[in-house]
């Protein structure tokens, strides 16, 4: 729907400089999608003084898969009742890129009316939010005292161009959130099948030959119990360290040091190796870093305590003057030729660890040789 005023070919909206930057800001420092939106919302508001607004992002099915609002108390937002359809103002909004400006909603040709206990609005201003020519959603405003005026639509319009980049980039997030969680399923998953259920296997086995030797041969099958006994206690602790891999790291809570140091005390116990953990004077690091950290410092030690025999495992991490920091998972177990790993076509997460490591701007190494034991330094930077 055409805007009902054209917005003058002038320098646009110089006053609004300040205030665009400060919502830019406000909704681009978040990565979850809900949080976007409703920054997004609470951004547009403010910056044009409207009495309300709304953001939709429509769904399939002729819904919207999520709708935000603000000016709106949580009680009135409960009796009006479902999200709206697709239908109306909305709808053609949803449809053509072109903003909409009206000084009575009421009056618009494809106004279907609201829910009774929906607030009264007069003027309007609904912008489309477009990447490239697909529209993502909708933002609307209304009830602004005086009305909506040209330079209102200009500053909204570039509101919306910043609010798809920040939307955008909340999906990847998401999206890429979504592949990490299913790649760790899968590698614990794998992990059970390797471990666990081949331990359990063996169990069995030897659990059915000694019973065969009761009678005939009481030392070996005694020998044979002591066998079951051994394959239980490993079994035992595979599944303790799959349940400690499975449990959330408290990253928000605790923070990275303090996650590490929890990780290893357990580790500790449910495995027959040492492992001990350091730290030395380590700042607080982004969200994104910390997390990279400590997946890194997971797979290291998956592969310590899994692969490599060590009767110890020592991880350290070092603050840096440059207000990063560098992780260290040293084991001495049996080492390994690396060349020779890559050429088998097996990578033992070292893939995975340097993508994480990559991903915010850090670098891996690994230093490792048959019967040398095995190094995994990881540095990342600060903020």
């Amino acid at each position: 729907m055409p805007s009902e005023e054209a917005v003058p070919a002038c320098d646009p909206c110089l006053g609004g400089i300040e205030a665009i930057s400060t919502a830019v800001l406000a909704m681009s420092g978040h990565l979850e999608v809900r949080e976007v939106l409703r920054r997004i919302t609470a951004s547009a508001r403010s910056l044009l003084g409207a009495e309300y607004a709304a953001l939709g992002v429509p769904d399939d099915h002729g819904g919207f898969a999520q709708f935000v609002v603000d000016g709106v108390s949580d009680e009135q937002w409960k009796a009006i009742g479902p999200l709206p359809r697709q239908h109306g103002v909305l709808a053609t909004m949803l449809h053509d890129p072109a903003p909409t400006r009206l000084a009575d909603v009421r009056r618009a040709p494809a106004f279907e009316g609201w829910p009774a206990a929906h607030p009264d609005m007069t003027d309007f201003l609904g912008m489309p939010i477009v990447d490239g020519t697909e529209i993502l959603g909708a933002v609307f405003l209304a009830n602004k005292a005086g009305g909506f005026t040209a330079h209102d639509e200009e500053l909204l319009r570039i509101l919306a161009a910043h609010a798809a980049i920040a939307l955008s980039n909340a999906r990847l997030y998401e999206r890429s959130r979504e592949l990490t969680l299913a790649g760790e399923r899968a590698r614990i998953a794998h992990d059970l099948h390797d471990a666990v259920s081949q331990k359990l296997f063996s169990l069995r086995l030897t659990a059915q030959a000694a019973a065969t030797l009761v009678d005939r041969d009481p030392g070996r099958a005694r020998a044979e119990l002591a066998e079951v006994a051994r394959l239980a206690a490993e079994a035992a602790d595979e599944l303790r360290a799959v349940v400690v891999e499975l449990r959330p790291a408290a990253l928000e809570e605790d923070g990275l040091t303090a996650t590490l140091a929890s990780q290893a005390q357990v580790l500790d116990r449910a495995h027959t190796a040492t492992v001990a953990f350091e730290a030395r004077q380590v700042r607080a690091l982004p969200a994104a870093q910390e997390a990279a950290v400590l997946r890194v410092a997971q797979e290291a030690l998956h592969n310590a305590l899994r692969h490599s025999g060590a009767g110890s495992v020592r991880v350290t991490l070092t603050g840096t003057p440059a207000r990063g920091a560098v992780l260290r998972v040293a084991d001495d177990g049996h080492g390994f030729d690396p060349d020779s790993v890559r050429r088998a076509g097996r990578h033992l997460g070292l893939v995975s660890m340097r993508d994480r490591a990559a991903a915010v701007g850090g670098t891996l190494t690994l230093e490792s040789a048959p019967g040398s034991g095995t190094v995994v330094e990881m540095e990342v930077p600060g903020a």
